[in-house]
């Protein structure tokens, strides 16, 4: 078999979590099958569906790596298509003019749902045979009956056929409607696998009665369960569930998202860490569970930590340098950045809180926290940063192990603990108490800037003595 998955968005917003994750199981199934992975914009809702829209889904499918092999194709491209397969229900008995206005069906339903009945159609226009000089719309012709979902995670389902309306596949203005829509792009596109979320469940029996009576073969379903939020309902905005691109905006890394997408509803024993590489060569249908996941913001806030730590320091840069410059800071050009992120990442959750917590390399100078100043930036500490700038000054090497020695040089002469010098210079390099080692720091400062920022708190130091 040539496998062939389709993810199909509508584009009438951001490509949200859920979404994603839908793209991205299609894709790991089609490309651990060596098969080919379509993307379809179902744009047919003209006044909802915006170029906006269609920028960020597919802006959004490009971050996350899930890059398709066929497409986008358009379906507002393709109404000649729909409409001849319309007419050849018609013709062939399994579809019919249905002349009822808008006004009569609404009026209809509101009867209908008065009395307690189900609000559907009554199907009187099923034995109109000749065709009148008025609008109208094409109806399917629902036979009775079963039809059973054969679902890959939920396993078989049956719909009675007598709870479904005779659907309108064509309407009065001859645009055709979802449900035909995507039988007939299915169909045409030969998509083997319709791999999406439950939510449209409802619809495949609709589906698999319009496939029948087109005469195409049925493509085998797998219905995702809904990601849930931490209430166990629906995940919304409420819960933190954004656009794809908003993690961008961030400080997420793609392949953190990725990883957590595919853990959200799937399972390779007790593992957590998946490359691309890895998912596609691990997943199957069957893994996939029929319970809902549950978004952890916590998890993956710890697998973006782990892969900001696995991330070299110059790709690491490139990408942090966009969330300093956010803050007003100019990083460009500047050779120090992939050291500076180096010392960074460890304690880094996102790339937003690894350029908040790093700004101090980039300022102009360090602005010093009152309360940690007046307890290291003392007149009585004066002395030792003068030695401290003193041995620092003729280093040709400003590294890690010669700051090291220099440091524990003066600890020896003065009989003091590391932390009597390296809380004050932390001080007076970052304006807090909080940093990066101290030696990895400073190799990453530069020497330039640590001479001339110890050199501005002695003078500070100076000035309080003089108070």
């Amino acid at each position: 078999m040539n496998f062939r998955t389709r993810f199909a968005p509508s584009p009438t917003g951001y490509l949200h979590i859920g979404g994603a994750r839908t793209a991205l199981f299609n894709l790991l199934f089609a490309r651990h099958n060596k098969g080919k992975f379509i993307l379809r914009i179902e744009d047919t809702d003209v006044a909802r569906s915006t170029e906006e829209s269609i920028k960020a889904i597919l802006d959004g499918m490009e971050w996350l790596g899930l890059h398709w092999d066929e497409g986008p194709f358009f379906q507002s491209k393709r109404f000649d298509l729909y409409r001849e397969h319309a007419y050849r229900l018609l013709e062939a008995g399994e579809a019919y003019r249905c002349y009822c206005t808008p006004e009569e069906l609404e009026a209809r339903r509101e009867a209908a749902m008065k009395e307690g009945r189900p609000p559907k159609y009554d199907g009187r226009c099923k034995n109109i045979h000749e065709k009148l000089d008025k609008p109208f719309a094409l109806r399917f012709k629902v036979p009775p009956g079963t039809t059973v979902v054969r679902d890959v995670i939920k396993g078989a389902i049956s719909f009675d056929n007598s709870t479904i309306e005779d659907l309108v596949i064509l309407r009065s203005d001859t645009t055709p409607t979802y449900n035909f829509c995507v039988v007939v792009d299915d169909a045409t596109m030969d998509i083997t696998h319709v791999i999406r979320g439950d939510d449209h469940l409802n619809n495949t029996p609709k589906q698999i009665l319009l496939y029948k009576a087109l005469g195409h073969e049925l493509p085998v379903f797998a219905h995702l369960p809904m990601i849930l939020g931490s209430d166990k309902t629906r995940l919304s905005k409420r819960h933190g569930a954004t656009s794809v691109m908003a993690y961008k905006e961030m400080g997420y890394l793609p392949q953190a998202l990725v990883n957590y997408l595919a853990r959200l509803g799937w399972s390779h024993g007790d593992e957590e860490i998946f490359s691309m590489n890895d998912l596609i060569e691990k997943f199957t249908l069957e893994s996939v569970g029929a319970s809902s996941g549950v978004f952890n913001p916590e998890k993956l806030l710890w697998l973006n930590q782990h892969y900001i730590k696995s991330t070299p320091d110059d790709e690491l840069a490139g990408l942090v340098a966009p969330f300093f410059e956010a803050l007003g800071l100019n990083v460009s050009g500047d050779e120090r950045l992939p050291k500076i992120a180096g010392t960074l990442k460890e304690r880094s959750r996102t790339l937003k809180d690894m350029a908040e917590s790093g700004a101090f390399y980039f300022k102009d100078k360090a602005e010093y926290d009152p309360k940690a100043a007046e307890k290291f930036l003392t007149p009585d500490n004066a002395e030792l940063f003068a030695l401290v700038i003193e041995r620092l000054e003729p280093l040709e090497t400003f590294a890690h192990k010669p700051l090291e020695e220099a440091f524990n040089a003066i600890l020896a002469e003065k009989d003091l603990k590391l932390g009597k010098i390296a809380q004050p210079v932390r001080v007076a390099l970052t304006g807090g108490t909080v940093s990066p080692g101290i030696f990895e720091m400073m190799e990453a400062f530069g020497k330039g800037t640590v001479i001339t920022r110890l050199k501005d708190a002695l003078a500070h130091m100076k000035s309080a003595a003089r108070k």
